[in-house]
């Protein structure tokens, strides 16, 4: 079994490109010259998932800090909405706390229109998102999921360019890029920032920027409200130092089995640390598998996207798979102890804190979503993990 440590010292390594002068590559309509310091809005697309979305922000991050006076829109899936902007802020207008990133924020419900598209309320409510996206008049559409439908969306939002990986996750997503880049980095997250790094003109664009993890920033909105009750309910049940144990993953193959989380929660407690086992939609049958086994030494508990991330910061550890809230940990600083299979962990995982990856040789990578448990997961026992959460408790990360 590999048994990894991957710190605060990542750098990475964009590719730089100067200003940017394009050949239309799909709409037939010749030569597109935009300078990157002539261009004034900008809009990202990024639809979903929470830990891809969490990928891109650095990404977002690196144009405000290049344009200061950039007008940045962000078109994503309803459901992944708070992790760009508080529940009840403004989604446009002045940037605060809640809204800390973009200038304004469009939301589409792809999979609830689907199910009634012709209904007169479905196409109103998508006559009104489209028409705020095109009303903004954005100058420049940048994919940073490489789908055909996130590709389509940012074609359709009226973007005299539309700029994309040169190989995205779906090929013929490029057909409607009319600005291909050539991603740089093994990390997802270094490779949106080579994408954006594309649009920024530096003073000498031969030279390579260069970034420490520790100065890259994902910009998390955070609500002062949520935040108090969020501690008030800490501290009414008399939790204080706390780790969350997260049992549940997008498919079968990246999860852990819930009761060893039980077991690893037992281990805790002698630590004198409290788990809180969190769980997302359809999977509380998981963690209370992972609390029966815990004896008493852990505690369910289902939030919001916005309490999640109040919870998070209290945090004192993060245990689980390559799932969302993993990466909301880390972007958060939060130590984490990464359990993975079939992904490679060099590609999605914890990104930019203190954590320890915990990965058996046997698992092969791939990203087929299977339902069986992967053996190599099943390699890892509940002592090993265990020990790595001892390890970052107690601020130990010797090889």
């Amino acid at each position: 079994m590999s048994l990894e440590s991957v710190s605060e010292s990542v750098i990475v390594e964009p590719v730089s490109l100067g200003p940017v002068n394009l050949e239309s590559t799909s709409s037939g309509t010749g030569r597109i010259d935009i300078a990157p310091a002539t261009i004034r809005r900008l809009l990202v697309v990024r639809l979903s998932a929470m830990g891809d979305v969490i990928h891109t922000l650095p990404a977002v991050n690196a144009l405000r800090k290049a344009f200061p006076r950039l007008h940045i829109g962000w078109l994503i899936e309803e459901r992944w909405a708070e992790l760009l902007c508080a529940p009840g802020a403004a989604r446009r207008g002045p940037r605060s706390s809640l809204r800390p990133l973009v200038d304004e924020v469009h939301t589409v419900d792809l999979k609830g229109w689907g199910k009634s598209l012709f209904s007169l309320s479905t196409l109103q409510r998508i006559a009104k998102i489209w028409n705020d996206v095109r009303e903004v008049r954005y100058d420049v559409a940048v994919d940073l999921q490489g789908a055909i439908r996130s590709a389509l969306l940012a074609r359709w939002s009226g973007a005299r360019m539309i700029c994309g990986s040169a190989e995205p996750r779906e090929s013929p997503a490029s057909l409607w890029y009319t600005r291909k880049v050539v991603a740089q980095g093994r990390h997802v997250v270094e490779q949106n920032l080579s994408i954006a790094d594309a649009m920024i003109e530096t003073e000498n664009s031969a030279r390579p920027r260069m970034r420490l993890a520790a100065d890259i920033s994902f910009q998390i909105p955070s609500d002062p409200q949520v935040e108090a009750r969020v501690g008030q309910h800490m501290e009414q049940h008399g939790i204080g130092d706390f780790a969350i144990l997260n049992p549940g993953a997008g498919w079968g193959a990246k999860r852990w089995p819930a009761e060893r989380y039980g077991e690893v929660a037992r281990a805790l407690a002698d630590y004198r640390v409290r788990s809180i086992l969190n769980y997302g939609p359809g999977e509380e049958k998981l963690a209370r598998a992972a609390a029966s086994a815990s004896r008493g030494t852990a505690e369910v508990m289902s939030c919001s996207l916005t309490e999640l991330i109040a919870l998070t910061r209290r945090a004192r550890l993060f245990i689980g798979g390559d799932t969302g809230p993993l990466h909301l940990a880390a972007a958060l600083r939060v130590p984490v102890v990464a359990i993975y299979g079939p992904t490679d962990p060099a590609r999605n995982g914890p990104y930019g804190t203190h954590s320890i990856v915990l990965r058996s040789s046997q698992s092969l990578t791939t990203y087929t979503r299977r339902t069986e448990p992967d053996e190599g997961m099943l390699a890892i026992g509940s002592d090993t993990v265990a020990a790595a959460a001892s390890r970052l408790l107690s601020g130990d990360l010797r090889g």
